[in-house]
C-alpha cells in the first residue's frame, strides 16, 4: 500500500483527487493521511467525497474514511468498469473538482461511458465547468481524449 501524506505542499483536495485517480489507473492500493491538512477545516468535504465515490465506481474501489471531515483515507481499486454512472455532489459543490478526479481514471475505460454529475458548475476556488469544456478538453481531445460535455443547468455555489 502507497503511503500519501495529504498535508505536503499545498495540502489542499488536489492531493485526494490526483492521487485516487493514479491509484485507479495503475490498480494500488493507497492512504491518505492528513487530508487536507493545511486546510481550515482539514478532512474530506462533499465535493471529495463526490469525487472519491466517482473514481471509487469506475475502478470497483473499497474505500474507507468516506465522510465529510474524515483526515484518513484508503483507497483500493479492483477493475477498471464502463457503463453509465450518475453522481450527485449533495451540495453545489464542484463539478469541475469532481471532473478532475474522475477523467484521468476514465481515460483508459475498454469502452464508453456516459456519466452524469449534480453539482456546482461556477463555484469559487475551482475552475469553472466552460474551463473544462471549452479549454481542457480541447487540449485533451488533441491527445486522443474523447469525452463530450453538456452543461444542463447552472449550479451556483451557496
Amino acid at each position: 500500500m502507497i503511503i500519501i501524506k495529504g498535508d505536503l505542499l499545498e495540502g489542499g483536495g488536489q492531493i485526494v483527487r490526483t492521487s485516487v485517480a493514479l491509484a485507479a489507473l495503475l490498480n494500488k492500493e493507497i492512504k491518505i493521511i492528513n487530508v487536507r491538512g493545511k486546510r481550515s477545516p482539514p478532512g474530506l468535504k462533499a465535493q471529495h467525497i463526490a469525487g472519491v465515490k466517482a473514481v471509487a465506481a469506475i475502478s470497483k474501489a473499497y474505500v474507507e474514511g468516506l465522510k465529510e471531515g474524515s483526515k484518513e483515507l484508503v483507497f483500493k481499486p479492483s477493475s477498471r468498469e464502463s457503463g453509465e454512472f450518475h453522481f450527485d455532489v449533495g451540495t453545489a459543490g464542484s463539478i469541475s473538482l469532481v471532473l478532475q478526479a474522475l477523467m484521468p481514471a476514465a481515460a483508459f475505460s475498454s469502452s464508453k461511458m456516459k456519466i452524469t454529475i449534480v453539482g456546482g458548475t461556477d463555484v469559487k476556488w475551482s475552475p469553472a465547468i466552460d474551463y473544462i469544456k471549452f479549454v481542457t478538453l480541447p487540449i485533451l481531445r488533441l491527445m486522443g481524449y474523447n469525452a463530450y460535455l453538456a452543461v444542463e443547468k447552472r449550479g451556483h455555489y451557496p
